[in-house]
């Protein structure tokens, strides 16, 4: 291609069609990246300061050169300058103010701008393959694709893909498999980036799409829609969780995706390097789900805590070491699969447990509401929790309870009303002396109990409190199973009030009615 410009017409175009063919890029990309190093070239014979234009037909081969020069009365620039006597010999009816066109003789190029014109040519050519590249597989995500080992550098895997190159990261690739430069490997594409050195193709036979596309190859009826696959978890090489759903009631889910003599999921297996496959009937309801995902292990009991986004599950004692699985495997996997924190727990653990609890609650009431042991246990026993819920439910509520009447009732919820007063002027004693301003008590939702909170996290004034984001009020607490022991990791924080339930539209009110005097500082 150094010779590329100074070729005779013929050679140009036929050069210009073979690096577009070679490339798979489109000629007009050749052949402005021609026109653009002749132009530099150009420049470099005649003056850099000389606006130079270059022109190759691309079907005739002709290449023109010129300058272009703006018409003045007076000349400040010679280089793009020209004056109207001189203007008119090259255009009869120029101007003042009109910018003409002054052929420049072809240029013979020595050996330096040979070189610097391929530099620019091979540059224009690569730029265009990388995007044609980034453009092939961008929309080609989470798709199964055929590559040989090209190479393995520092345990990353380098796949030649046929047109593009793509890279197993070390954490994307299933442990324990040995890979060798010249294998045949299968994968999904799980990401396609632009960066500096082009486009990047990240591949992946560790995510837990890859087995959902291979199970899509291997199961006509989920290629077809029939089976949809509702969630996948996985613990690469080791074992893995699928939950399927049919919208067909006379296709049993878990059956058609098993195969005849279990063909159909081995083929998955032996792709994954022997991973074993829990293959798991999906259903809306969640605590269905769970007892389903924790197979095979058997569960007594399902307590799901909305607000926490937990489940409690319940073994028999003889269950428990089953439904953790090896090193956690299993609950981890049912948790991935479920989207929520599991807690497994023996029915011994789940007795002591509600015990506390019971004695925690009558003991409040007790000394809350001024009254014995016996009256205190009923209300526990009848599901009552909370002040709040004495307080407030409905007299008529109370007084069903067996042995109490209206009157009992009624000063029972007076009792309660009085104790979260009481509560409500203690929390505020305590908010005023973290110095925490008034100003925030006049706002929507907050109690004095989540004012002594945001005291207690530096949050004492109106400015300090507008400042947050509403994720950084009100989010829930995100457990990671694998940081279950260290509750203070980054992962597992929430918000400064997550532990008061409030949902994102009242956490939005919040934080408006406190950024609500920034506005009316900016009209005043």
């Amino acid at each position: 291609m150094a010779n590329a410009i100074s070729a005779n017409k013929a050679e140009l175009l036929a050069i210009a069609n073979s690096v577009a063919s070679e490339k798979m890029i489109d000629k007009a990309i050749v052949i402005e990246a021609m026109e653009d190093a002749i132009q530099r070239a150009a420049r470099a014979r005649y003056g850099a300061e000389n606006d130079i234009r270059a022109k190759l037909d691309p079907d005739t081969g002709d290449l023109r050169l010129w300058r272009v020069v703006e018409v003045v009365e007076a000349v400040d620039d010679y280089f793009k300058q020209v004056d109207i006597k001189q203007a008119q010999k090259l255009k009869k009816d120029a101007v003042v103010g009109d910018f003409i066109v002054d052929p420049l003789p072809p240029i013979d190029l020595g050996r330096i701008d040979a070189q610097s014109a391929k530099q620019v040519i091979f540059q224009k050519v690569r730029d265009a393959e990388r995007e044609r590249q980034f453009e092939e597989f961008k929309d080609r995500v989470g798709e199964i694709i055929t590559g040989v080992v090209k190479s393995v550098e520092f345990g990353h895997v380098v796949v030649n893909l046929g047109r593009a190159e793509g890279v197993i990261r070390r954490d994307q690739q299933i442990p324990r498999e040995v890979v060798r430069v010249g294998d045949r490997v299968r994968s999904v594409i799980l990401n396609v980036r632009r960066e500096n050195r082009g486009p990047q193709i990240f591949l992946s036979r560790a995510h837990p799409e890859f087995m959902k596309k291979l199970f899509a190859q291997e199961v006509p009826e989920i290629y077809d829609g029939v089976i949809e696959i509702k969630a996948a978890a996985r613990d690469p090489g080791s074992r893995a969780k699928i939950g399927v759903i049919s919208r067909d009631s006379s296709i049993d889910p878990v059956g058609a995706c098993v195969g005849m003599k279990g063909s159909r999921v081995q083929a998955v297996v032996q792709e994954m390097q022997g991973e074993k496959i829990d293959i798991i009937p999906w259903s809306e309801d969640t605590a269905t789900f769970v007892v389903n995902a924790l197979q095979p292990a058997q569960v007594a009991r399902v307590v799901i805590d909305e607000e926490e986004e937990r489940i409690e599950v319940v073994v028999p004692d003889d269950q428990l070491s089953l439904a953790i699985g090896r090193r956690g495997q299993n609950v981890r996997l049912a948790s991935q699969l479920t989207g929520k924190a599991i807690d497994i727990m023996t029915e011994a653990d789940a007795s002591e447990k509600r015990q506390k609890e019971f004695i925690a609650r009558s003991e409040m009431f007790q000394n809350e509401l001024d009254v014995d042991e016996t009256l205190s246990q009923l209300l526990v026993a009848e599901g009552f929790g909370e002040l709040e819920e004495v307080a407030y439910v409905e007299v008529d509520e109370l007084a069903s309870i067996e042995g109490f009447d209206e009157e009992l009732a009624a000063e029972l919820q007076s009792r309660a009303q009085e104790a979260l007063e009481r509560r409500e002027a203690a929390a505020r004693e305590e908010r005023q002396a973290l110095g925490v301003e008034d100003a925030l008590a006049e706002l929507p939702h907050l109690t004095e109990a989540m004012l002594v909170t945001l005291g207690k996290a530096g949050i004492k004034t109106l400015d300090d409190l507008a400042d947050l984001a509403t994720d950084e009020l009100i989010a829930k607490k995100r457990v990671d199973q694998r940081r279950r022991k260290n509750e203070n990791s980054e992962e597992s924080k929430g918000g400064v009030l997550a532990e008061y339930g409030l949902n994102e539209e009242q956490g939005n009110e919040i934080i408006m009615a406190a950024r609500a005097h920034w506005f009316e500082d900016e009209e005043a």
